[in-house]
């Protein structure tokens, strides 16, 4: 009778075991998750100006990470800091009370079909519609709030990779069980694979952002950077973009009677803003890592229900990890022939 040989038997055991406690330890701390994801994120970031200050500066290491996580809360997380108060002091507010929100709603669609003589949604459909939206809404608020809250212990994290950044890459890609070829593929894959996220996505929101933010101060619409703040939010998102802030202010510049700018903010927003999406996106395809348009969609949706408003950033990142994976897979174990 032929045996089992026992070094399966230990490895697989061993396996199991691993695979247990690693369970049992990411039940209790996934609301950690985001944290390390921005954590290594910010790392990668902040990986080349660190090797600098410390190889060619001579800097200790410490002084350097220090002045680093300073630098970063003041580039990165300042001005999102700001889109989130102006967000949240003037649009938040409104799906707190989400009875005011659909009257308001109901009002100017009302206002509009009075005028036209045009029927857009039926109450049925207006309450389904303004229901979605403000639970939708509601429920980004709140994991953003608990977002907001994990900001420290990334942080925290982020001060360990940084001050102990060479030893931990070393110990992090000796335990991959890989072969030499694929441990450097997955370094390079997982660089650009935050640098396409993490700047890629923001700046177009940036570029498109300011495209409309030009329209909106030069036609007097009140309140252009909250505009701004929604233009740049929802330039992030795939396929609708940036329709869901101008066709909504163009419906109320109609309801208020100035039919010529909402019809100039429309045309404006269809062929100016998104021909800059498409412009600046060749331009910085060349620059970094292209995130392919559907995993931008489903990380987008993914990463608001799981992180709020920073899941803009986050959600295609897990996504793209999890695509990298199965490369990752298919490279190290797919048999040709």
């Amino acid at each position: 009778m032929t045996q089992i040989p026992p070094t399966p038997i230990r490895q697989v055991f061993l396996i199991l075991l691993m695979a247990g406690i690693f369970g049992v330890l990411f039940w209790n701390l996934h609301f950690f998750v985001p944290s390390l994801l921005g954590a290594y994120t910010l790392y990668v970031l902040l990986r080349g100006p660190l090797f600098f200050l410390t190889e060619r500066w001579k800097w200790p290491m410490k002084v350097a990470s220090a002045v680093l996580l300073l630098l970063s809360f003041i580039v990165l997380l300042l001005p999102f800091n700001w889109l989130f108060v102006v967000l949240q002091g003037r649009v938040v507010s409104l799906f707190q009370n989400s009875d005011q929100l659909r009257q308001n709603a109901e009002a100017i669609v009302r206002s509009i079909e009075a005028k036209y003589s045009v029927s857009l949604l039926t109450p049925d459909n207006m309450n389904n519609l303004s229901n979605w939206v403000v639970g939708a809404a509601q429920g980004v608020v709140g994991a953003t709030v608990n977002g907001l809250g994990l900001l420290l212990a990334t942080y925290l994290i982020l001060w360990f990779m940084l001050t102990e950044g060479k030893k931990m890459e070393r110990s992090f890609f000796d335990w991959i069980p890989l072969r030499h070829e694929n441990v450097t593929f997955v370094r390079k894959q997982l660089n650009d694979m935050v640098w396409g996220n993490a700047i890629g996505i923001p700046l177009m929101g940036l570029v498109q952002g300011f495209a409309g933010f030009v329209m909106y101060w030069l036609l007097g619409v009140k309140d252009p950077w909250l505009w701004f703040a929604l233009t740049f939010v929802c330039s992030m998102m795939p396929v609708v973009g940036v329709a869901l802030a101008y066709v909504p202010l163009s419906l109320i510049l109609l309801a208020e009677g100035a039919e010529g700018k909402a019809l100039f903010i429309l045309l404006y927003g269809t062929f100016v803003v998104g021909s800059v999406d498409n412009i600046a996106r060749m331009w910085l395809m060349k620059k970094i890592s292209h995130t392919h348009p559907l995993i931008t969609l489903f990380g987008v949706v993914v990463g608001l229900q799981l992180f709020g408003f920073i899941g803009f950033v986050f959600g295609p990142i897990l996504i793209s990890l999890f695509i990298l994976l199965l490369h990752i897979y298919h490279k190290e174990f797919h048999q040709v022939g």
